[in-house]
């Protein structure tokens, strides 16, 4: 958070404002009126006039000399109030602060009378003149001397370049790190200057780079700045600059900062490097003992030296490392002189008594040194001291502890006094040298300010975060003209407010006994920061920050729904490529170009603008780089579906919508929320074969998908878009009762390149067969069976290789290898069923340069080392083999804890046996002699061994130098007792320690199995014990087997390794267990950190739980026998404090499991003790907390839970919400809080806790009327009320701020209302002659201010100044309070005294039109011309609108034009307009009439009366009345057309072509339809009567400033009703050139031209062909079936309404699409309407057996819908009755009824396999 989105702290001054000079202590309360007058007389004056009012106001002064006394201005008083002399002579002053306060506010009301006086300036100069001279000769003892040291807090104009500081380090970013400063300062230091080792990294790195691309981001990877500093560390840090002068325009307030030793220690010389002085030292290497520092300083060679025992252990050890920089303390110099020891301890670095006592010079004295300081001087603004007896040093406000901690530093720093501080910065700029100091606790020390929580100390934004609001801040300290310092609630730790974030007006000044804010007051407020360096929350009381939903994008949950405004539009090479939303003050979000709409958006631009309100929906947050991600697709943003965020989240079959970001050609990716990303594989794609998904999805697509499979630890997600539900249930169970290695027959359905995909012959299930599992041959034998192979063709022996019931896929091979293994039964599956020698058929899966991959049925694959070959085969490339390729392999090692198998060639296998079974070596240097080889450890062999190593888990020790062992940690002790350290067992060890073994067996080293003797190997050593219950002599020890464990026994367990909820251990070499985190201790603290807690190694004593053999799992518990795991309900008690499992968390409350058997919710009310930290998605899922038992209902097994820290910790702890129960007594008049738990009609139900509900009826819900009232509550609201009705158990509340709250402000009455009284409003409704405006603060109160009250010229139309929703300020004129009316002026000369000057209203100039609208879509028509044979379609933005392809009547009918009921204005023989103005069919209104009547409706035309009658009676007859009309309608095209008409009625063209020129010129930009209209008109002009090139010039420049495409449509039309059918025909070509490969209508408008204009039906045949080839290759974001459903039906309707069509094309055309598209309804329907329409039936035989043949065919298509068929076979009676006869028309029925019986019996099968399905599951769940 950088210093320039922050209000600057306390003895600061603002971002925004310019700093004061230091002399001035406190702003005047009369800044303003000074700053605007520069003559210091008009101050005299004015105070004079002050002072003579105030006089009149005291009857008891009636000296004349006594308006002197307070001449002076009464804010210089405050100013010097602490320069005030306890017995002040003639300048003191005799108002009461009160009366000061009304004379300061009068005269601002004034400024504007006196500045009119001139002569008065004269007298006001000599009067403070005089005053001057006064007060020079009175007032000569108050005068300070030049040389007296100040207290100045550090802000930024005293942080001058060169500055050095001391801070912390509060956020560690990519790039740079960002420190928190004294006084809410932020800078940032870039890891360019943080030392000069770790920027000579990051430019070799740089230079190394090959890739001139990489970023700027990859250059820094080889160095992460989160792992050389950390949060909270301090730092001394020297100011390199104040300014941003990087960013365009004027320079922002930057504080760039530098780390480096030889800026940090500037102004240290050799000879102040003093013991206990604080130095920046950087790594220059890391050796054995130490570390060699840099310490830079000037004009010497000292060097620096860190030992590691001088390492504070806080530190972490990858940490330190080159280039690394750090605070250090001087411990130290070297006899030479040459080294200076340095030390990081933390007892050393933050002890105050640690003094530099050694300096010899003021230049020791750097920030971060501590200070024997002597105080000299205590003011109110801080103390001065002096050290070494003449360096000044300062302790502000804040660092002084007066401001924040309400320090009294007058009675705790005596003058003369000595106190310990630390230096925290430099004044380069003070005349003299000067150091401002700090004697806070935790600068002192050096440590983070901590507060406590519970009764544990953390860090105050732990309990008051970022953003939170404080309901009540209590103000502890006013510091006028600075700000206040609250009390937020956090003990020891306060907060301030600036003065410029009290409210959101200004505040010129505070005061500490009066006003709103005097000490004492107390007010609602937000967190907007925390500075760790100063331990102080920053807040803000601002209304309109308090009401943001954010203020930060951590702030943001993602998957939000959030409104906002269209902020901006990103423009970019391909157009519009996103929105930039803002949906809080300063935050705004990306919407990317794919997220604009569900559907592809060909002209984006027209459906977005600036400004534009939209409801968006959060898909990502990057806090870290600022960024913000939201989607406006409809599909995501009202889905109810929960937003997916991350892993823990997601199950199996749940079924969510997700966005396809990118498709490959085996699948596409699919994004979520956050970060979560699935792959959607083509399988998966849909239940129809897919052979490439790039022609069904595109990139942007808003899928529903079904989770398969997931796994968090490899972050892999597996979707799915088929339904689960539709796989049968028969098919379920067949594929349940399907078993690896099963033999089946298979039906060829479709053959590819790759696989063959076959349907099961016994239960119809689809499956895949691999190509290279035809045959065991080699890869052209496979080939060629390959080809016999054909569909419909029955395999049989196919063995079942692979089965995944999730994502219903099964893999068959026909290899004869594997087939003949699995008659045989040696089928490899499982892990299980290897055995070491065993020889088993499998195949190649992968070929790597060391290996091959062998794999067996059930993706079980084995290893197949290089060295496992034979070494001919070790040779080739690819070791001589390929994928698929069948292999006999000999199984040589077996790991089924890790599911691992390695495998041989059989001859090679047979060798390496050959070889260990070789000689075994003999014994060198045995501690035992008897022992002489291998041989003679045999188990239960006693020896002895020395101690290589000793780690967490085992002893590794030696019998002889080449004969290793180990002694696992089990195998140590025989009891608890035995164990000293239970955390380090082992640690007594030592190596080369000799101890007594016994010889268990062998453990495999590679595989961490315990083997018998037997299994020896190269990779294994002996497994030993060294017990003492196994060292006694005739004992045989036998480790721990499964076989001995009994559920309730206990045992010695020593940990293994830590999961995230189980520890496992050993508890012998053979033996492992788990416990689950819930049962590991019964201290819940240690549950918390379980790595932490039980680090590998350490010992446990554990209980028997539970022992599954089969799995070889063993359950444990370390937790002592009786507690709750296995707690029933019959055990819940109240007031039980349990540990619990928190299960789910979801928005509304948290799950927690109490035991195995118990589980119950935690609700909002029972979460925290205050409401306000009630966030259930504070919690994570797997927490161990504690919960307590409020209420049981054993019957019904329901219980009430609670997470209150006074319930399960301290029943002292504070409470803000108390607890409520059935047992809690409610009194009426109870002030209480609750959660909104129901949102009915009759109010709102209030959750008060457990089953007490309160009712709030919907008149007590606020003072104010809600017209939408249930839009400001929602469920889970927390809200505030007072109880004011018990009656029975039942509770009423009231929620109105006037009953709940002390403080609350009535809201403004009519009563109230006084005439000449100023409002403030907002516009509700304009009106032609006034505007109605609503008053702000008042009980729902609106007035009227008419016409001529709204400027001081005369207005003929309101709507031309104002708008609805514009903030506007007025002068009530009149009140009515009986029939409670409002008159309203809102005339500037009304405000002309000064009182508009601050009010911000929308109307920018009361003298301007109306506001321009740009607020409409522009739609484009759809142009249909008189007397035309086509009807050509708009653009291609009907893609904006919902697509669907079973809907008909959503394509365009290339019908003739209809004749009559045509409007527009016929001159010359041909339509002006080209149907532009979509004018209303019924509308047959004359020429005259028409722009009469609209002229009449908009507005009252202006001027002579008589004339305006004439014009209401006859219309515009000349030129005149067409002016005199366009003066009120100048964007009405239907007008300039009008006029464009009667010029031509004349004959003059040269007029009418002005006029067009004039129209186009007028036309408001933004009246794109209206513009469009007059360009139209414009060709239709020149087409009739201009020449060739008229019209191109015209087309031109209409294409120009129109749609491109459309005006090219256009012109086409035209030239069709003029008859030009061979410019028509070239236009055409040209439009599909250009136009052809991103627009489908286009050639069905030129068929249509080519059909029934041009009678060309072979052209507009040869078009089919074309048009499919064009856009089928331009991927123009539809799919191919998509593009043929839509296009082919129309060139085919063509065929059979155009004179010289053939329906017999047409019927081809229908048929290749019925074939490919059975299943779509509505192409029968549209094939129907054309044999059977008028135009194209005939009435010969051959035409009526078609049509039935078509009702014959189409009631037979599988999947038909009862609606549909129902209309089918209704429709069919219908023709038979006019074609047929009785005999035809009982048929009809037969086959009807027919029908249905069928269809019922489907649907009655159907249910009842659904409800066997539904019978399993409930079995299941028994």
């Amino acid at each position: 958070m950088g210093s320039l989105k922050r209000k600057e702290g306390p003895n600061g001054t603002s971002a925004s404002k310019s700093a004061r000079p230091a002399t001035e202590a406190r702003p005047s309360k009369r800044a303003k009126a000074s700053e605007s007058r520069k003559d210091d007389g008009k101050k005299g004056a004015k105070s004079a006039k002050y002072a003579k009012d105030a006089k009149d106001k005291d009857a008891k002064d009636k000296d004349a000399k006594e308006p002197k006394s307070p001449a002076k201005p009464a804010a210089d008083s405050v100013v010097t109030k602490s320069e005030e002399p306890l017995f002040p002579r003639g300048g003191g002053s005799v108002l009461t602060p009160l009366e000061q306060k009304q004379i300061s506010i009068q005269a601002k009301k004034d400024v504007l009378f006196e500045e009119q006086s001139t002569g008065q300036k004269g007298e006001t100069a000599t009067r403070k003149r005089r005053r001057k001279s006064r007060a020079d000769d009175s007032g000569t003892t108050a005068v300070k001397d030049e040389d007296e040291v100040k207290v100045e807090g550090l802000n930024f104009k005293r942080l001058v370049k060169g500055s050095l500081v001391l801070g912390t380090v509060c956020a560690i970013n990519l790039l740079d790190i960002a420190i928190a400063l004294p006084n809410n300062l932020v800078g940032h230091v870039p890891i360019t200057a943080i030392s000069e080792s770790l920027t000579q990294r990051l430019q070799a790195t740089a230079e190394n780079e090959n890739d001139e691309e990489e970023s700027e981001d990859g250059a820094a990877d080889d160095v992460d700045l989160n792992s050389l500093f950390q949060i909270g560390q301090y730092v001394r840090a020297h100011v390199t600059s104040t300014l941003d002068e990087s960013a365009p325009g004027k320079s922002k307030r930057h504080i760039g900062l530098s780390l480096e030793p030889l800026y940090a220690n500037m102004g240290m010389s050799e000879q102040d490097v003093v013991e206990n002085c604080m130095l920046m030292a950087s790594v220059v290497s890391v050796e054995d003992h130490g570390f060699v520092m840099d310490i830079s300083i000037s004009e010497s060679n000292l060097k620096g030296f860190l030992p590691r025992k001088q390492v504070d252990k806080s530190i972490p050890e990858e940490s330190i490392q080159p280039g690394s920089v750090m605070l250090c303390i001087v411990a130290g110099k070297a006899a030479s002189g040459k080294v200076v020891q340095l030390s990081t301890l933390a007892d050393r670095l933050g002890n105050p008594k640690n003094t530099a006592s050694e300096a010899t010079t003021i230049g020791s004295f750097l920030p971060g040194t501590v200070a024997d300081v002597l105080v000299s001087e205590v003011t109110q603004h801080g103390v001065v001291g002096k050290v070494m007896g003449h360096l000044d040093v300062t302790a502000d406000l804040v660092h002084s502890g007066a401001g924040p901690d309400g320090v009294d530093i007058a009675d705790k720093y005596k003058v003369g006094s000595r106190v310990k501080a630390r230096v925290i910065c430099t004044f380069p700029a003070a005349k003299m040298p000067k150091l401002g100091i700090s004697v806070l606790p935790h600068v002192l020390s050096l440590k983070p300010k901590t507060a406590s929580k519970g009764s544990q100390d953390v860090l105050p934004t732990q309990i008051l975060s970022h953003s939170a609001i404080v309901d009540d801040c209590k103000v502890e300290r006013v510091e006028p003209g600075i700000g206040l310092y609250v009390d937020v609630g956090v003990e020891g730790v306060p907060g301030f407010v600036h003065i410029s974030r009290v409210k959101d007006g200004k505040v010129d000044s505070l005061f500490e006994s009066s006003g709103p804010y005097k000490v004492g007051s107390v007010h609602p407020g937000r967190v907007v920061g925390y500075n760790p360096f100063d331990g102080m929350f920053l807040l803000s009381f601002e209304k309109q920050v308090l009401e943001q939903p954010f203020l930060r994008i951590e702030d943001i949950p993602v998957g939000a729904v959030v409104p906002g405004v269209v902020e901006k539009l990103v423009i970019n090479q391909h157009g519009l490529g996103g929105l930039i939303v803002n949906i809080a003050d300063g935050i705004s979000g990306l919407v990317p170009e794919m997220h604009l709409s569900d559907v592809h958006l060909q002209h984006p631009e027209k459906k977005f603008r600036e400004g534009m309100k939209v409801k968006a929906r959060v898909l990502s947050t990057n806090p870290a780089k600022h960024q913000l991600r939201l989607t406006l697709k409809k599909t995501l943003v009202n889905s109810e579906a929960p937003p997916i965020k991350s892993y823990d989240e997601l199950a199996v079959g749940l079924q969510v919508p997700g966005t396809i970001v990118s498709v490959l050609q085996h699948g596409a990716i699919v994004q979520f929320y956050g970060r979560l990303r699935g792959f959607l594989p083509v399988s998966e794609m849909s239940e129809a074969y897919i052979q490439d998904p790039k022609e069904h999805f595109r990139a942007g697509q808003t899928v529903s998908i079904y989770v398969i499979s997931f796994d968090p630890e490899a972050s892999r997600l597996i979707v799915s878009c088929k339904d689960p539900s539709a796989f049968g249930l028969e098919k379920q169970l067949a594929l349940k009762k399907l078993q690896i290695g099963d033999l089946v027959s298979a039906k060829v359905t479709q053959k590819t390149d790759d696989d063959i995909l076959v349907e099961l012959t016994d239960n119809s299930l689809r499956a895949i067969l691999p190509v290279g599992h035809l045959t065991d041959k080699s890869v052209s034998k496979t080939q060629s069976a390959l080809k016999k192979i054909h569909v419909n063709q029955t395999l049989s022996e196919l063995v079942v290789l692979e089965k995944n019931e999730g994502r219903r896929s099964i893999t068959l091979s026909h290899k004869p290898s594997l087939v003949q293994a699995s008659k045989d039964g040696k089928l490899l599956a499982s892990v299980d069923d290897a055995r070491l020698g065993d020889t088993v058929s499998g195949f190649v899966r992968n070929i790597t340069a060391t290996a091959v991959f062998v794999q067996f049925a059930g993706k079980l694959t084995a290893l197949l080392p290089k060295s496992m070959m034979p070494r001919d085969a070790q040779e080739k490339p690819g070791f001589g083999m390929h994928k698929s390729q069948s292999l006999a392999v000999k199984i040589t090692s077996v790991d089924k804890d890790l599911g691992r198998l390695v495998v041989a060639i059989p001859s090679t296998g047979d060798e390496d046996v050959r070889r260990s079974a070789k000689t075994t070596e003999k014994a060198v240097n045995s501690l035992d002699d008897p022992i002489t080889s291998v041989d003679d450890l045999a188990i239960g062999k006693l020896t002895k061994a020395r101690v290589k190593s000793a780690k967490e888990t085992q002893l590794n020790v030696q019998i002889a130098d080449n004969i290793q062992g180990r002694v696992d940690v089990s195998q140590v002790f025989d009891k608890w007792e035995d164990i000293p350290d239970p955390k380090r067992p082992l640690k007594r060890f030592k190596p080369n320690d000799i101890v007594q073994v016994r010889v268990l067996g062998i453990h495999d080293a590679r595989n961490h199995r315990f083997l018998p003797i037997t299994h020896r190997s190269s990779h294994s050593v002996l497994e030993l014990s060294t017990k003492p219950s196994d060292l006694k002599e005739d004992t045989l020890p036998e480790p721990l087997s499964l076989d001995q464990i009994e559920v309730g026994s206990t045992f010695l367990a020593f940990v293994n390794n830590v999961a995230s909820n189980y520890l496992w251990v050993n508890l012998s070499p053979n033996v492992r267990g788990r416990i689950s985190a819930m049962e590991a201790s019964d201290d819940l603290s240690k549950l918390a950190n379980l790595e932490k807690s039980f680090p590998v190694g350490c010992a446990l004593q554990v209980r028997v739980l539970a022992v599954d053999k089969e799995k070889e799992r063993v359950d444990l518990s370390a937790r002592t026998a009786g507690a709750a795991n296995q707690l029933p309900w019959d055990k819940m008690q109240q007031g039980l404090v349990l540990p619990a499992k928190i299960t789910k968390v979801n928005d509304r409350q948290v799950i927690v499991k109490l035991s195995e058997l118990v589980a119950g919710p935690v609700h909002m009310a029972d979460l925290a003790d205050d409401y306000d930290e009630a966030n259930p998605l504070s919690h994570t899922k797997n927490d161990i907390v504690r919960v307590a038992i409020v209420e049981v209902d054993k019957s019904n097994k329901r219980m009430r839970l609670s997470m209150r820290p006074s319930r399960v910790l301290n029943s002292s702890l504070p409470v803000k919400d108390k607890e409520v129960t059935k047992s809690t007594t409610l009194n009426v008049g109870d002030i209480i809080r609750g959660f909104v738990k129901n949102v009915s009609d009759k109010g709102l139900f209030v959750s008060l806790g457990g089953d007490v509900v309160a009712l709030v009826k919907i008149r007590n819900l606020s003072d104010s009327y809600l017209k939408d009232w249930k839009e400001h509550f929602q469920v889970d609201q927390l809200v505030k009320g007072r109880i004011i009705a018990l009656d029975d158990g039942r509770i009423e509340m009231n929620l109105k701020p006037s009953v709940v709250d002390k403080d609350y402000v009535p809201l403004t009455t009519i009563a109230d209302l006084k005439e000449g009284q100023t409002i403030t409003g907002k516009v509700r409704k304009v009106e032609e002659f006034g505007a109605f405006i609503d008053i702000n603060g008042s009980m729902n109160l609106s007035g009227l201010c008419h016409r001529s009250e709204m400027a001081d010229r005369t207005v003929k139309d309101a709507k031309t100044l104002y708008n609805e929703g514009d903030r506007v300020k007025a002068r009530i004129l009149k009140v009515d309070l009986e029939k409670k009316r409002i008159n309203l002026g809102l005339k500037p000369s009304y405000f002309k005294d000064g009182e508009g000057d601050d009010m911000d209203v929308d109307s920018e100039d009361e003298d301007a039109g109306a506001a321009l609208d740009g607020e409409e879509d522009s739609e484009d028509e759809v142009m249909s011309d008189a007397g035309g044979a086509v009807l050509i379609a708009g653009s291609d933005d009907e893609d904006d609108e919902d697509e669907d392809e079973e809907d008909d009547g959503s394509d365009i009918e290339m019908g003739d034009a209809a004749e009559e009921g045509l409007t527009g204005l016929d001159a010359g023989g041909f339509d002006w307009t080209a149907k532009a103005l979509d004018a209303d069919d019924n509308a047959n209104a004359s020429l005259a009439d028409g722009p009469s009547k609209k002229a009449k409706k908009r507005r009252e035309p202006q001027g002579i009366v008589d004339k305006t009658a004439e014009l209401d009676i006859n219309g515009p007859q000349t030129s005149s009345d067409y002016e005199r009309l366009l003066l009120g309608q100048p964007d009405s095209s239907e007008l300039w057309i009008a006029y464009m008409a009667s010029q031509m009625q004349v004959n003059d063209l040269a007029s009418a072509r002005q006029v067009a020129e004039r129209a186009i010129k007028t036309i408001n930009i933004k009246e794109e339809t209206e513009k469009l209209n007059v360009w139209i008109a414009f060709l239709n002009l020149e087409v009739a009567y201009g020449t060739d090139e008229t019209v191109e010039d015209i087309f031109k420049r209409a294409c120009t400033y129109n749609d491109d495409q459309e005006v090219h449509e256009r012109l086409a039309s035209i030239y069709i009703q003029s008859g030009k059918h061979k410019e028509a025909d070239d236009l055409f070509e040209k439009i599909l050139k250009k136009y052809g490969s991103r627009s489908a209508h286009v050639w069905i408008n030129y068929a249509h031209f080519l059909h029934m204009t041009a009678h060309q039906a072979d052209r507009a045949r040869q078009l089919v062909k074309r048009a499919t080839q064009v856009l089928g290759n331009a991927g123009n974001g539809s799919n191919t079936s998509h593009l043929y459903v839509s296009l082919l039906p129309r060139f085919a309707a063509l065929e059979f309404r155009a004179p010289h069509g053939d329906r017999e094309q047409g019927r081809t055309l229908f048929e290749s699409l019925l074939a490919t598209y059975p299943k779509k309804f509505d192409l029968w329907n549209q094939l129907l309407d054309l044999e059977t329409s008028s135009s194209s039936a005939a009435v010969d035989v051959d035409n009526v057996a078609v049509v039935r043949d078509l009702f014959e065919r189409g009631s037979k298509v599988k999947g038909l819908k009862p609606r549909q068929a129902k209309a089918w076979f209704r429709r069919w009676a219908l023709w038979e009755e006019e074609k047929g006869d009785g005999k035809s028309r009982e048929r009809v029925s037969a086959k009807a009824q027919e029908w249905a019986r069928l269809a019922g019996e489907r649907k009655g099968a159907a249910a009842a396999s659904a409800a066997a399905a539904a019978g399993e599951e409930g079995e299941d769940e028994e």
